[in-house]
């Protein structure tokens, strides 16, 4: 079974949602416009119920099909964009300064559209299926606020399943792999004070200048000599701030960065072995510091039967050949989790690769590949026709 000859039907209006999302972006927990326009379209297709306010501007849509089934499932994408300066120079570029759809959540969000909009139109099946169009995935864990407000017990469902698009693999092939598939996330911050002083005159101060840069270079220690070589971690500092002209030596430096791993003993070492370079390293250099190891995301872990439950979906699309296990997990973060910390489920990617000089998300000259948009919609479909067939 290929594309669904429906969904494929109205392939150029889910272009034109997608396209319009795109040049209004909206970040985490400010997706008013974006959550107005799902709510919308669920209500003009039909579905039996539309919920929103969930996680403040989160939307569950709610189609219920034919027969008499108590089986439920959920299907999840993220709506929010990424607070980058976009320079694709598109015809549908961001029409909003310092906002961009990056990470392709645009192409998500409609993906689900579509599939809402055919099952509300055929209910080819036996249950119900909750459409959870979720905020503020990026760095905000908009995916954990739905969980605690309870998306699971007002919509009770058996599993839930997400897809992610990858420009790295080719367009339309599906990616997939039991356990772990994304890692965890910590957020790492760092307050370096010393004593400030004249540049030329650097004996009257403490530079926490020169300490932070002993930080930086000792951190990267702890991945190359405590962490087992057979796993995997990372320890990046991204951002370093201190000093405002020539000649002063600051009296403080702030460092931020992330860690990622998959196994918890590593995210435990990660964390000690952090705080313990950092406070040490500053100290011996008489400075005094504030560090912070601020867990965000857990890892993504598929479920095994969910896993194969969606290849098998995958494999109706796409076929054999293009539905394909993951060659290794991504060290890339995703909320997604929070939800499969509840429930069985899993997350796939769907490639979305156009040629050699495609960007890679959260690079501003990326694009969402509008021709996976059927693929992705007749996925959700057909795992809602596999998984709730209709009984006779």
């Amino acid at each position: 079974m290929p594309v669904i000859n429906r969904i494929a039907e109205f392939h150029p209006e889910m272009t034109a949602w997608r396209r319009d999302f795109h040049a209004h972006p909206e970040i985490g927990f400010e997706e008013v416009r974006t959550s107005a326009i799902v709510a919308e379209k669920l209500r003009a297709f039909g579905c039996d119920e539309v919920h929103t306010g969930i996680a403040k501007t989160g939307v569950v849509g709610v189609i219920r099909g034919n027969g008499s089934s108590g089986r439920a499932i959920g299907f999840r994408a993220d709506m929010d964009a990424l607070p980058i300066e976009e320079q694709t120079g598109l015809p549908y570029a961001s029409t909003v300064p310092g906002k961009m759809h990056a990470c392709g959540h645009d192409g998500h969000t409609t993906m689900l559209l579509g599939a809402a909009r055919y099952l509300a139109e055929t209910r080819n099946f036996d249950g119900t299926v909750y459409l959870v169009f979720q905020p503020a995935e990026e760095n905000l864990a908009g995916g954990e606020v739905m969980v605690k407000e309870g998306l699971f017990e007002r919509f009770p469902m058996d599993r839930i399943f997400g897809m992610h698009n990858w420009p790295g693999a080719p367009a339309g092939t599906f990616l997939h792999a039991p356990g772990p598939v994304m890692a965890a996330v910590a957020n790492l911050e760092a307050t370096i004070t010393g004593v400030g002083a004249h540049g030329a005159m650097p004996h009257n101060g403490v530079d926490p200048i020169l300490v932070a840069s002993h930080i930086v270079t000792a951190l990267q220690s702890i991945v190359a000599r405590n962490v087992n070589p057979l796993e995997a971690g990372v320890i990046t500092i991204a951002h370093f701030t201190g000093g405002f002209t020539f000649n002063v030596i600051p009296e403080s430096v702030k460092l931020q960065g992330t860690a990622r791993w998959f196994l918890p003993e590593v995210g435990d070492l990660l964390e000690r072995r952090f705080k313990e370079i950092v406070t040490g390293i500053a100290t011996a250099m008489g400075c005094t510091v504030e560090a912070r190891f601020t867990r965000s995301y857990p890892a993504t872990v598929n479920e095994a039967e969910s896993t194969e439950l969606a290849a098998r979906a995958a494999r109706a699309v796409t076929g054999e050949a293009r539905t394909r296990p993951l060659p290794q997990p991504t060290m890339g973060g995703e909320d997604f989790a929070f939800m499969l910390n509840e429930k069985p489920g899993a997350y796939l990617f769907l490639g979305g690769g156009k040629g050699a000089d495609d960007a890679m998300v959260h690079h501003p000259k990326y694009d969402f590949n509008d021709e996976i948009l059927p693929i992705g919609a007749s996925w959700f479909a057909t795992l809602a026709e596999q998984l709730l067939p209709r009984r006779g």
